[in-house]
């Protein structure tokens, strides 16, 4: 009877089980049809790349390690591209993952799903077009022939007959002078293997090779550290740059585009250009040439007060260094024809208020300057930006904070945000015309050259910066 009862129980459940996962297979039917799934399918619905994105929360930056794109600077990662990446992904609301697999390696980085987009200072060209799709065009650029200053360089492309060009492979420097060849030029061209373009622009400074080819951004920034350098002949119309994703990720290239007009619009791309490329075109060859030696056999002398000056007040030291070189150029003995003195040009009155008792003294004129400079920066604590605040003090330190705020208030009367360094170039110098400067509480000032002092100090921190990751 047990027996019975048992074998009843069990045909029983059987038949439940089996009710209860036809059941099961007809709603999971009726669901994947509602849906549009496929219900023979294992498979997960496909997730767009753009989804996995926000689902992950990071987007993954592929670029290369060069001063233009993608550095580390005392273990802060810089660079034009990555300043606008890390923005993008703010625009997202997701992290910035940064992947730098070698320059030949990007696109199959791109296309093997290791990366989702690549931004490194791409020239949109055919052949590009042919294998990845691009944003819209974010900067323009011109291909420029790169030679030493005393080597001749080319007045016009048939001129390049002869010659031995250097480039990094699978570049649009090689397909441009490979069309030129083409063309019936007989130059030669040497490709290098993942060699960057800064490394074969320091090789033609140093006369290692005689010709190499970059992008005329690239070149005038490079110019800054290598200024042996000549930028000659342009080798073609100027080209679009932009950044690349997967043909069929249409989805992220829309979110690109829509970031790249609102940042275009809203001034954050100029912003982040002024930041890497202000003042790139103003060059003076034996000013620089001179900044470079210096470097090496005077700054040695003084490096360690200034950085232990600048640390107390939360300053890099290489800034002040810029604004010693400016202001003496490492010169402790330097007398201006105002009468000022020593390394950071320190005024009677000034040193007065710092406490030093000798202007001439290295270590005291550091110390007064860095302290005096502190002193103007926590003048204008209504500044939030510690860069656009550090600019104000400095330009204070030139020309006197009294101006520095009336140029502030031209500034307001204009339209203009008082508190962008960008503002004060446009108002400064009308501090020099009597209509503009009758009107304010310090009168006139000789307000052009806080403009240029900014962009000549910015010009040797950067230089300072580079060096210190070379």
């Amino acid at each position: 009877m047990k027996k019975i009862i048992k074998d009843n129980f069990i045909a029983i459940l059987f038949v439940v089980t089996s009710i209860l996962f036809i059941a099961t297979c007809i709603q999971l039917e009726n669901a994947s049809t509602t849906k549009g799934i496929d219900p023979i399918s294992p498979k997960p619905p496909r997730i767009s790349t753009l989804e996995a994105i926000k689902e992950k929360g990071k987007i993954r930056m592929i670029t290369d390690n060069n001063a233009n794109a993608y550095y580390m600077y005392r273990g802060v990662p810089m660079g034009f591209e990555y300043d606008m990446a890390k923005a993008f992904a703010a625009f997202l609301h997701v992290d910035l993952e940064v992947l730098t697999p070698g320059w030949n390696a990007m696109f199959s980085a791109l296309e093997n799903g290791r990366g989702d987009f690549i931004a490194s200072g791409l020239t949109i060209t055919d052949e590009r077009e042919n294998r990845v799709a691009f944003s819209s065009s974010y900067l323009r650029v011109q291909q420029k022939l790169i030679h030493h200053k005393l080597k001749f360089g080319a007045e016009s492309l048939e001129n390049l007959a002869g010659k031995t060009i250097h480039v990094r492979k699978k570049t649009s420097y090689q397909t441009r002078l490979e069309e030129i060849k083409n063309n019936g030029v007989d130059l030669t061209i040497q490709l290098h293997d993942n060699t960057p373009t800064e490394e074969l622009i320091r090789m033609v400074a140093n006369r290692e090779i005689k010709y190499t080819v970059a992008d005329s951004n690239i070149a005038l920034l490079n110019r800054r550290y290598y200024p042996d350098i000549t930028i000659g002949l342009p080798l073609e119309e100027e080209q679009s740059v932009g950044w690349a994703v997967k043909k069929e990720n249409t989805e992220l290239l829309n979110q690109i585009d829509q970031f790249l007009s609102q940042a275009e619009g809203s001034g954050l791309l100029g912003k982040i250009y002024e930041k890497y490329y202000s003042a790139i075109d103003i060059f003076d060859y034996f000013d620089l040439k001179k900044f470079h030696q210096r470097i090496e056999t005077r700054l040695p002398k003084y490096k360690a007060t200034i950085v232990k000056e600048s640390e107390k007040f939360d300053f890099d030291w290489r800034m002040v260094a810029a604004i010693v070189y400016q202001e003496s150029h490492y010169d402790a003995r330097a007398k201006s024809r105002t009468g000022v003195r020593g390394l950071m040009q320190v005024t009677r009155k000034t040193a007065q208020e710092m406490g030093i008792k000798d202007r001439l003294d290295p270590r005291q004129s550091i110390q007064a300057g860095v302290r005096y400079l502190h002193r103007m920066y926590q003048r204008f604590d209504d500044i939030e930006n510690r860069h656009q605040r550090l600019r104000f003090a400095m330009a204070s330190y030139n020309v006197g904070y009294g101006h520095v705020r009336d140029a502030q208030k031209l500034a307001e009367e204009r339209g203009l945000d008082k508190n962008k360094w960008k503002s004060m170039e446009t108002t400064l110098p009308l501090l020099t015309k009597r209509k503009f400067y009758k009107k304010t509480k310090h009168g006139y000032a000789r307000g052009r050259e806080p403009v240029q002092y900014i962009e000549r100090i910015e010009t040797y921190y950067d230089i300072l910066k580079q060096k210190a990751k070379a």
